[in-house]
């Protein structure tokens, strides 16, 4: 039987088909995953904007100017995760060579999503 992720599902086939193999389909597995990979680059996103934040105020009290890194594509770390997030959700098949920049960029700074994706 193939079901969705509720337990209730799951208890419903195992009392009416209790010899019946129960496998939870695709649709519900890859959105669990594509949600977790989300989640990884939302979290580094917020990382980002908070270094940034950080390093703006130590520049200011210290009365130097800041520059944020800027990556080969000309992205700084929050543009490079935003701008990433809709080829985290390709095949990498399907990627345009700017998505493949961007995402040899992505993967160099941040191998976690890489090892997820």
């Amino acid at each position: 039987m193939t079901l969705d992720i509720s337990d209730s599902m799951r208890k419903i086939v195992r009392s009416c088909f209790p010899n019946a193999i129960r496998v939870i389909d695709r649709f519900h597995v890859q959105k669990l995953a594509l949600d977790a990979l989300q989640e990884m680059l939302i979290a580094h996103r917020w990382d980002a904007i908070n270094e940034k934040t950080n390093a703006k105020e130590e520049a200011k009290l210290s009365e130097s100017s800041y520059h944020s890194t800027v990556f080969r594509n000309g992205d700084i770390a929050k543009q490079l995760l935003a701008r990433s997030r809709y080829l985290l959700f390709k095949s990498p098949e399907k990627w345009t060579q700017s998505q493949k920049f961007r995402a040899e960029i992505l993967y160099e700074q941040y191998p976690d999503l890489q090892q997820a994706h």
